[in-house]
């Protein structure tokens, strides 16, 4: 049992993984930008021990500029691949990524973890690195659990990082395993636990080399002043939220936290993401971006995936078989599914089937082609808005910005669930956004019958352009969830 405990805190299982099945391509596409993934062993930290790294970056970097850095930092079971998600939130906003294996953790050397106590001289390597690196400029820290604590005690010695988002932070090891020996219902006299905890602390700091009595998130955070950002699950067992509250209390600096449905180990809801993406964009002030695509060319871009990589094929069969059927407006009698080259790409398939929409299409400028008005405006809400209103009474969501478009993100927030570029800022309550209306008519005599039946010949075809719109909108979401599917990796849990 004492050694269960002992693995417990200074070895978890480890993540064995492949980096080019579980990272991001070497290079590869999000939003119609391209982007790559440069691997790298850093320089040994204190204890002798090699990091391995990746750098997720623009191809190109926007007019030469140098760009700011989020560095992640993944849990105690963790590894680079927790960082994908970061990386599709981020790199929109001309924010790149730097993820790494923590000493003992995934494909670095090290034999054991240190909770954050050793990780954080780790994270003094990355930072050193990023620091000699002319195209970075300000960093940020997104820490995770044992990733999250790593970056508060970093934080309290380095006051040049620009923001920290800290998710299931732990405010004291020694309460935190008290309170796991409740959890897991150990049936044993709190003196022979507290001796139990006594040796365990011996043995610790002989394999591992630290004191786990000294490892007080509390001790530092009334001398931190970094902007920081806090989540933590409602229903988390492992750490628990008063964890992140107590911390929250005590923190000296700018300060936000975020309170959302899940356990330790869950996927994040989609407004907090979006609220992290605000976070990060205020405190590193990222180089805009000119737009370069519409909101329709950019919404059916697919980039270069190919078929072939790791998608639901008989979903993808049952997408094209609809959408050639939307486009032909004809039934197949067929039931043998399509063959598809698996030596193009998403973008060239979805091309053959059914055409983009562009800016030149009828039904998207219904509203010059009618007596000259243009298409109007309309504010929607957002269907989750009943669900949100209860929420805000438990979380606080960072709104320091009003910039919605910093919100956006395509992260795969949970299983499932389908991300698209319309997705608002995380506390606005409400979300505008172009939708297509019937513009207003000028004035006609009632008495043409002709003109009558013209005018609704023209709503019934044009009534028919939007249906289809719709449909083929719809299928395009399931078709981009096909094949983003392959990102969705299984997290390693926390042990």
């Amino acid at each position: 049992m004492i050694d269960q405990f002992i693995n417990f805190v200074i070895r978890p299982p480890r993540a064995d993984y492949n980096p080019d099945q579980f990272l991001w391509e070497k290079e590869f596409s999000l939003g119609g930008r391209k982007y790559k993934r440069e691997d790298f062993e850093a320089s040994m930290n204190e204890r002798g021990h090699t990091l391995r790294c990746s750098h997720y970056t623009p191809s190109s970097f926007p007019d030469g500029a140098p760009l700011p850095c989020v560095i992640y930092c993944h849990g105690n079971s963790g590894c680079r691949a927790d960082a994908n998600e970061a990386a599709v939130i981020l790199l929109s906003s001309n924010i790149t990524v730097l993820t790494l294996d923590f000493s003992g953790s995934g494909l670095s050397d090290g034999d054991y973890v240190s909770l954050g106590w050793h990780e954080k001289d780790d994270l003094k390597v990355i930072v050193s690195h990023l620091r000699s690196n002319l195209k970075v400029s300000r960093i940020g820290l997104w820490g995770r659990s044992m990733g999250a604590v790593t970056s508060l005690l970093y934080g309290a010695e380095d006051p040049s990082i620009a923001g920290m988002v800290l998710d299931s932070a732990f405010s004291n090891l020694f309460d935190l395993m008290m309170e796991l020996v409740d959890v897991y219902k150990i049936r044993l006299p709190k003196f022979t636990i507290k001796v139990a905890v006594q040796y365990m602390r011996r043995v610790i700091q002989k394999k591992a080399k630290f004191d786990i009595m000294r490892l007080n998130c509390l001790q530092v955070a009334p001398k931190t002043y970094i902007p920081a950002l806090f989540g933590h699950a409602k229903d988390d067992k492992f750490v628990q939220p008063h964890h992140s509250d107590l911390i929250y209390k005590s923190y000296a600096g700018d300060k936000n936290i975020i309170k959302f449905d899940g356990d330790h180990n869950s996927s994040r809801p989609q407004f907090y993401y979006d609220s992290v993406s605000i976070f990060f964009y205020n405190v590193l002030h990222p180089p805009g971006i000119s737009p370069t695509k519409s909101k329709i060319e950019k919404y059916y871009d697919l980039g270069d995936i190919k078929v072939s990589a790791g998608m639901d094929e008989n979903l993808l069969y049952e997408i094209i078989a609809t959408l050639r059927n939307v486009t032909s407006d004809t039934a197949s009698s067929s039931a043998v599914p399509p063959s598809i080259s698996t030596a193009k790409s998403a973008g060239e398939l979805l091309a053959e089937i059914a055409p983009i929409a562009s800016l030149n299409d009828p039904l998207i400028n219904e509203g010059e082609e009618l007596n000259g008005h243009a298409t109007p405006q309309r504010e929607i809400y957002s269907d989750s808005q009943d669900k949100q209103s209860g929420e805000n009474d438990d979380c606080y969501s960072c709104t320091s910005s009003n910039r919605e478009s910093w919100g956006r993100c395509s992260s795969l927030g949970s299983d499932g669930e389908i991300s698209t570029d319309f997705v608002g800022a995380a506390s606005s309550k409400q979300i505008t956004v172009d939708v297509l209306a019937t513009p207003l008519r000028g004035s006609q005599p009632l008495d043409s019958s002709k003109n009558d039946r013209k005018k609704k010949a023209a709503e019934n075809t044009k009534k028919s352009k939007r249906e289809k719109f719709e449909k083929l909108e719809a299928l395009s979401q399931r078709l981009r969830l096909c094949f983003q599917k392959r990102i969705n990796h299984r997290r390693y849990s926390s042990s």
